[in-house]
C-alpha cells in the first residue's frame, strides 16, 4: 500500500494538509498528491477516514470484543504463513481470538470471526475488495466495524457475499417494493435486476401491498445482492398496529429468515420515554416502523415490545446468520427536526441494543438520518461511531434541503457523500420519486447513478488504494481524443455515447463541446513537450462515424430527463378525474389554452378573492 508523509509538503506557495492517507491511484499517477483523508489504519477505528473537524466525538474505545457473551475468553495468536521449503512462520503482528466453552458451535459470521476462522464468505468478500485480504476482513468482522450480510438459506440461491464497513468500498441500497396502489411480483423482481444492473450493492423491499409473501421470496431467488426487509410491515397485515405481540413479532422474523432475509431494520430504539421529545417537532415521526411502535405504545402504555424482547430476537437472527439494521424510528423528516433530542435519545439507545445483539452473536449495523443540513452531516457520523462503537453506519441519504421534490436524488446525494466521508458505511438511495410516489424502473437507474457518485467520490477521498485507477483510465482516454475507449470506462456508456452521437457521430480528433479550432484537448495533444494525450494503449486510430444509436440510446435523447405535457398529464391521473376531463387534457392546464381561448379568459370578469385575513391583514370592514 502506497503511503504519504502525514507530514505537510509543498506546492508552489501553499502547503498540503496531507494526513498520510494512500494514493487512491495505484501508481500514482498524474500530479495529484493523493487523499487529504487519515493514514488508513486497518485494525483500527480509523480504518478509512476523513480528519476530524474540531469539536467532533472521539471514535469509541470499545468494539464488540469487549461485548461477548458470558463464559468466553481472548487470547493473542500469532499469524502464520507458508514459508520456504514447507516451513511455517509467523506473520507480521499477533491478532486476537476468543475461546468458547466446550461444545460450541459457530454459526454468524460475526461467531466464526470471533474464534479466528476464515468463512468462505470472508474469501469471497476479499476478493471484491482487493485492498483487504481475507484476514483483515475477518478481523474487521470480529471487531464489529463489518458486517457480510448472509442468509443460510440465501447462499443456498444466488447470494454473491458482500460486506459492509468502515475499511471496505462505500455501499449503495437501493429501495423497492409493491405499495396497495402500485406495482407488483413480476415489476419488483424487473427493478431488482435493473439495480443490480447499476450498482445497487444490497436491495431492500419495502412491500406494503399485494402478496408480500410471493414477490418478497421471489425477490430472494432471484437476487445476487443482500436483500433487506422492515418486517413490522408483514406484522400488522391483516390486523390492527394495537394487536401486535410477541409471538406475532417473533414468528414474522423466523418465516422471513427461514426465507432467506440477509438483515431486518428492526425500531427497537423508539422508547415510550422519547415519544415527548416529538411534540415540536415540524413534521413528527416519519418513520414508518417509529409511527407504528409509537401508536403501540401509547394504546398499551408500554415499552416498545421490540426492545423488550430484544435478547428472544437476537436468537432468531442468529439461528439464520441475519444481520440487523437497527433502525431508526425517529429519524428527522426535515431540516428543521434534524440533530434534535429525540434522535440523539435514540441513537444512545441504538448504541445498548449494539452491545446486546453482539453479547449474542449477531451481527449489526445503524440506520442513520435522512433529512440533515450540510453543516450537521460530520457530526451525526461520527457521534454514531462513538456511541454505537463503530458499528457500520447506513443512512439515508441525507437529504441537505427541503425544497426540490422531483429532484431528491440530487439534493441527498450530496449528503451521502459528506455522509460517506464522515463515517457512512452504506448510503440507502433517493430516486428522483422519494416523497412523491414508488419509484419506477428509471427511477430507479437514475437513484443508483447518483448514490454511486456519492459512493465513488467518497471513496477516492479516502484514499482507498485503486479506487482511482478507472478514473485515470478514462482521464489518459479523454486526453488521446479516444472514443470508444471513453464510452467503455464511463460507468454508464450508452448515455455517454448518444450524448455524444447527438450532436456529433463522427469519432473526430475534437470533441462537438469546442470544434476543432478551439479544442484545448487537441491542442495540447499536438504539443510535444506535453505527455498528455500519448499514454501508450490509448492512442486513437483514424476518425470513424459511429455506429447507428440503439433503441435505448435514441430514448434517452427523446427523454432526456423532461416529461412532455402529454406525459405529465397522463400521469396525473388523479388529477385529471378530479377535474372531471377525459382522456383528453382538462382545459385549465395553459399549456393546451389556444391564443383565442387565453384572451377570453383575459377578458372574463373574475371573482376576486379576500385574502387578508390569511395575512393578518385588517379587512376594509374592520378598519376604523
Amino acid at each position: 500500500m502506497i503511503q504519504h508523509s502525514p507530514s505537510a509538503t509543498v506546492h508552489g506557495n501553499a502547503h498540503l494538509p496531507l494526513h498520510g492517507a494512500a494514493n487512491p491511484s495505484s501508481t500514482c499517477e498524474g500530479t495529484s498528491p493523493g487523499s487529504f483523508a487519515n493514514r488508513a489504519q486497518v485494525g483500527g477505528p480509523l480504518s478509512f477516514s476523513s480528519p476530524d473537524t474540531p469539536g467532533m466525538p472521539a471514535p469509541s474505545d470499545k468494539t464488540a470484543w469487549d461485548f461477548l457473551p458470558a463464559g468466553w475468553l481472548v487470547e493473542s495468536v500469532a499469524s502464520w504463513r507458508d514459508g520456504c521449503a514447507g516451513h511455517n512462520r509467523p506473520d507480521v503482528g499477533l491478532y486476537i481470538r476468543a475461546v468458547a466453552p466446550a461444545g460450541f458451535v459457530p454459526v454468524t459470521q460475526l461467531e466464526h470471526a470471533r474464534l479466528g476462522l476464515v468463512t468462505p464468505q470472508m474469501r469471497r468478500v476479499a476478493e471484491r475488495e482487493p485492498h483487504l485480504s481475507a484476514e483483515q476482513v475477518r478481523d474487521e468482522v470480529a471487531a464489529g466495524r463489518m458486517v457480510i450480510p448472509a442468509n443460510r438459506v440465501h447462499l443456498g440461491y444466488q447470494l454473491d457475499p458482500m460486506c459492509i464497513g468502515r475499511a471496505s468500498l462505500t455501499k449503495i441500497n437501493a429501495n423497492m417494493g409493491a405499495s396497495p396502489v402500485s406495482s407488483g411480483t413480476d415489476e419488483e423482481v424487473e427493478k431488482l435486476k435493473w439495480a443490480e444492473r447499476w450498482g445497487a450493492d444490497t436491495v431492500m423491499d419495502l412491500s406494503t401491498g399485494g402478496d408480500l409473501d410471493a414477490c418478497r421470496d421471489a425477490i430472494i431467488r432471484n437476487s445476487k445482492v443482500p436483500i433487506g426487509t422492515v418486517p413490522i410491515y408483514s406484522m400488522i397485515i391483516g390486523r390492527k398496529i394495537e394487536d401486535l405481540d410477541e409471538s406475532i413479532i417473533l414468528g414474522t422474523l423466523k418465516h422471513q429468515a427461514q426465507q432467506g432475509v440477509d438483515y431486518f431494520t428492526i425500531h427497537a430504539g423508539v422508547l415510550r420515554e422519547h415519544l415527548p421529545f416529538i411534540k415540536d417537532r415540524l413534521i413528527g415521526i416519519v418513520s414508518r416502523g417509529g409511527s407504528l411502535l409509537a401508536k403501540w405504545m401509547l394504546v398499551h402504555n408500554s415499552q416498545n415490545p421490540m426492545y423488550v424482547g430484544w435478547e428472544r430476537i437476537c436468537d432468531v437472527m442468529r439461528e439464520f446468520d441475519v444481520t440487523f439494521s437497527i433502525g431508526d424510528g425517529l429519524r428527522p423528516g426535515g431540516l428543521a427536526d434534524a440533530t434534535d433530542r429525540a434522535q440523539l435519545a435514540e441513537l444512545a439507545t441504538l448504541g445498548e441494543l449494539t452491545e446486546r445483539a453482539w453479547r449474542k452473536g449477531v451481527q449489526v449495523m445503524i440506520e442513520g438520518p435522512g433529512h440533515v443540513p450540510f453543516d450537521q452531516i460530520e457530526f451525526n457520523m461520527k457521534l454514531q461511531r462513538r456511541l454505537c462503537h463503530g458499528a457500520p453506519f447506513y443512512v439515508l441519504g441525507p437529504l441537505v434541503t427541503d425544497i426540490f421534490p422531483g429532484y431528491d436524488h440530487i439534493t441527498s446525494c450530496i449528503g451521502a457523500t459528506s455522509a460517506a466521508y464522515h463515517g457512512a458505511s452504506m448510503l440507502c438511495y433517493v430516486t428522483p420519486k422519494e416523497h412523491l410516489g414508488l419509484p419506477k424502473k428509471d427511477d430507479v437507474k437514475q437513484g443508483c447513478i447518483a448514490y454511486k457518485i456519492a459512493a465513488h467520490a467518497a471513496d477516492v477521498a479516502l484514499g482507498i488504494p485503486g479506487t482511482r485507477d478507472r478514473d485515470d483510465a478514462l482521464t489518459k482516454a479523454r486526453a488521446a481524443l479516444n472514443w470508444e475507449r471513453h464510452f467503455e470506462l464511463s460507468f454508464d456508456p450508452d448515455t455517454a455515447r448518444a450524448y455524444h452521437d447527438e450532436d456529433l457521430d463522427v469519432d473526430t480528433d475534437f470533441c462537438a463541446m469546442c470544434g476543432h479550432d478551439w479544442c484545448s484537448v487537441r491542442i495540447s495533444k499536438e504539443i510535444q513537450e506535453f505527455a498528455s494525450g500519448k499514454a501508450e494503449g490509448f492512442e486513437r486510430g483514424k476518425p470513424v462515424r459511429s455506429a447507428a444509436l440503439t433503441p435505448e440510446q435514441q430514448e434517452i435523447l427523446a427523454k432526456r430527463g423532461v416529461l412532455s405535457p402529454d406525459e405529465i398529464h397522463k400521469l396525473a391521473s388523479k388529477t385529471r378525474q378530479a377535474v372531471g376531463a377525459d382522456e383528453g387534457k382538462a382545459s385549465c392546464h395553459s399549456d393546451y389554452v389556444d391564443a383565442d381561448a387565453a384572451k377570453a379568459a383575459q377578458g372574463s370578469k373574475l371573482v376576486q378573492l379576500n385574502t387578508a385575513p390569511a395575512h393578518n391583514i385588517p379587512s376594509h370592514d374592520s378598519v376604523i
